[in-house]
């Protein structure tokens, strides 16, 4: 199967590292010219030039951006108005009880969780439909259907993410652009290993090992029984950005390594 995006362009909301860094870099190899985006330039700069060294000749470009805020998501839309491909990866997590939880910090887990693809959608897709190709896709999470007790407050904005990403793959019906959620499960990032990291150093254990270690303790349904590498969710998010997915719209692509206990 061979994935050709050149000629194409991307935009990768939160992109300097983690999972929306492997997804610029999947498209890139695969020919698109990509825009990365995060909040901190120095941050954006790095993650571009490392874009740029890996893949000799690859149009990669950044904007440094709040994209939780409307004056961050119109920046990046002034800067760059088209784009064939948007990825809506901004987003942010955290441990915090319910009844801990203000209402300050739910107005900014739906800020950048759910607005920012609510605002660059509303941007990007008119022009898709116009010129009658597009891909959006929503990275949601498995926690959009097993909300977790001890972050309900992201597992609420995932699960918009999931109603969104639906509603929006109907509104652009016949038009040659499809809109899809992609659910990962435990995914050994940047913050997943620093979270990991006070464990991986009193055991002395490899960080794949100490990752494996949570996943079978926290997420015990897990087929696979370890967290997935940020390239095993590139791969499927590639796929989906391609001409090879015409027939997969409104759909909720889980590559949560078995976490959920459902057959569809």
């Amino acid at each position: 199967m061979n994935i050709d995006l050149t000629g194409k362009t991307a935009v990768v909301t939160g992109s300097t590292a983690g999972i929306g860094f492997a997804i610029a870099r999947g498209l890139a190899d695969a020919g698109a010219a990509v825009v990365l985006n995060g909040r901190r330039p120095d941050a954006v700069e790095a993650s571009v030039e490392a874009l740029r060294t890996a893949l000799p000749g690859a149009r990669i470009q950044g904007l440094a951006a709040d994209l939780g805020t409307a004056e961050g998501c119109r920046a990046l839309v002034a800067a760059y108005p088209d784009t064939d491909i948007l990825v809506n990866n901004v987003g942010i997590f955290g441990l915090k009880d319910f009844f801990e939880t203000p209402d300050d910090l739910w107005e900014t887990y739906l800020s950048v969780n759910l607005m920012s693809g609510v605002r660059l959608s509303r941007a990007y897709l008119p022009g898709m439909a116009r010129r009658g190709w597009g891909r959006v896709i929503f990275l949601s999470s498995e926690s959009a259907l097993n909300i977790p007790a001890d972050m309900v407050h992201y597992g609420v904005t995932k699960t918009a993410d999931l109603a969104l990403s639906r509603g929006l793959a109907k509104r652009m019906a016949g038009t040659g652009v499809t809109v899809n959620a992609i659910l990962p499960g435990p995914t050994l990032t940047e913050g997943v290993a620093a979270m990991l990291r006070d464990e991986q150093q009193a055991t002395g254990l490899p960080l794949d090992e100490v990752a494996a270690r949570f996943v079978k303790t926290h997420r015990p349904s897990s087929i696979i029984q370890r967290a997935a590498t940020v390239e095993e969710v590139a791969n499927l998010a590639v796929y989906v950005a391609s001409p090879l997915s015409s027939a997969t719209t409104g759909a909720a692509l889980r590559v949560d390594g078995g976490v959920v206990e459902t057959i569809v």
